[in-house]
């Protein structure tokens, strides 16, 4: 997904651009007017830390390779999952990645694209807004479970609850079609993604990702992305679909 990557990046690069001569209300500055991304992280009326805001991934790194610079013996799969990951990096299978059909990314990939996502934050939901591919999330905070027979689905569905000031999600019901990153790590049905999102400071959140899919790893593993906070923007349609002539040229034929 090589230019597939590249589209987004470019777009990334206008995301501070995207809503001209607006200024966020409620932002810490420093004397120059920039934003203070040093500054205390905010709380919620409830007490709770506030994640809400524009967040975009400092890296495409996660994106490209979920495992980056995990350790060897971290991430363990079964011999089917090793054999389709070598030939999804080799090039075999990148027309059949679901977002180079303009398909949802799942979860947790889409966190990981350089295009903005917006978090909006109530006591008992905590809603996400993807630009890429027009998607959303609902994360319930109301004390719900989750489904023991869900319809299965691209993003999940999610519960989440408050560990001291980090958001610990938990995820189930996935259909199983999509590749957990562009290397291809594959996932399944019975993937159950945790998400741990921490607001360091007031530009910075850090999610913690543990992905744990018995069918395909042997044992759970971890990973956590950097982000950093976009201000005095908005997020944009985005509208995959348009004028679509990519993944016709994307699959290496077989030597």
């Amino acid at each position: 997904m090589i230019r597939t990557l590249v589209l987004l990046l470019g777009m990334s690069a206008l995301a501070p651009a995207q809503w001209f001569n607006f200024t966020s209300k409620g932002i810490p500055r420093t004397k120059d007017g920039k934003v203070d991304m040093n500054a205390p992280a905010p709380r919620k009326a409830d007490g709770n830390a506030d994640l809400s805001g524009i967040w975009l991934a400092d890296t495409p790194k996660y994106l490209q390779d979920l495992t980056t610079g995990l350790q060897p013996g971290d991430v363990v799969m079964q011999a089917w999952a090793e054999k389709v990951t070598a030939e999804r990096k080799a090039g075999l299978h990148a027309g059949e990645e679901s977002d180079a059909n303009c398909l949802p990314q799942g979860v947790p990939k889409i966190n990981a694209t350089p295009v903005p996502f917006k978090i909006i934050q109530d006591p008992e939901l905590v809603v996400i807004l993807y630009e890429a591919f027009g998607q959303y999330r609902q994360i319930f905070l109301d004390g719900r479970k989750l489904p023991e027979d869900p319809n299965p689905t691209w993003l999940g569905y999610s519960v989440g609850k408050w560990d001291g000031d980090t958001l610990v999600v938990d995820s189930t019901g996935f259909n199983g079609k999509a590749w957990l990153d562009q290397a291809g790590h594959p996932a399944t049905e019975a993937l159950h993604v945790t998400e741990r999102f921490h607001r360091r400071d007031f530009g910075h959140l850090d999610m913690q990702v543990t992905i744990d899919d018995p069918k395909v790893y042997s044992k759970p593993w971890t990973n956590t992305e950097p982000m950093h906070l976009l201000a005095d923007t908005e997020i944009l349609e985005f509208v995959c679909n348009e004028n679509e002539k990519d993944v016709r040229h994307l699959t290496k034929k077989p030597q």
